[in-house]
């Protein structure tokens, strides 16, 4: 049975960063210092997906303003990978965004995710800049 959870409370909270530590901690070699940061508070949302109890895929909500979602910190757990659920993510997030009247939606995506990105309607918008140790580029899509 697949669930997907958006909120702030703790349990939510504490599953993302399961899943953030599973992928971006110790598949990438991000320092947990750089991948925990200030965007991360008691009022930050978290969307998760879960397996049963399982949390098996995640992504941070954001806004950089009153009109841009950023969605970021997406990511699917391993053996979960290739099964749609980023897309999921990516599309539940830029939902809530447009619920929050967004009509845009920017991310910073890893180099080799760019072709994920553009089949998900997001063109590049910037040079290849470093973020965490990881080549990145800024996306973005309008929301209708």
């Amino acid at each position: 049975m697949i669930t997907v959870v958006f909120d702030n409370e703790q349990w939510i909270k504490a599953a993302s960063y399961f899943l953030r530590t599973l992928v971006f901690v110790q598949e990438q070699k991000i320092s947990p210092k750089a991948e925990f940061d200030a965007y991360d508070s008691d009022q930050t949302n978290y969307l998760v997906i879960f397996h049963y109890q399982t949390p098996i895929a995640t992504g941070r909500y954001q806004q950089d303003d009153l009109t841009t979602v950023r969605p970021d910190r997406v990511c699917v757990r391993r053996e979960w990978r290739k099964k749609g659920l980023g897309r999921r993510v990516l599309l539940e997030l830029e939902q809530q965004g447009r619920r929050n009247k967004c009509t845009l939606s920017r991310v910073h995506g890893e180099k080799q995710a760019i072709p994920f990105y553009e089949k998900m309607g997001y063109e590049v918008v910037s040079d290849e800049f470093i973020e965490d140790g990881i080549i990145c580029v800024k996306l973005e899509k309008k929301l209708f």
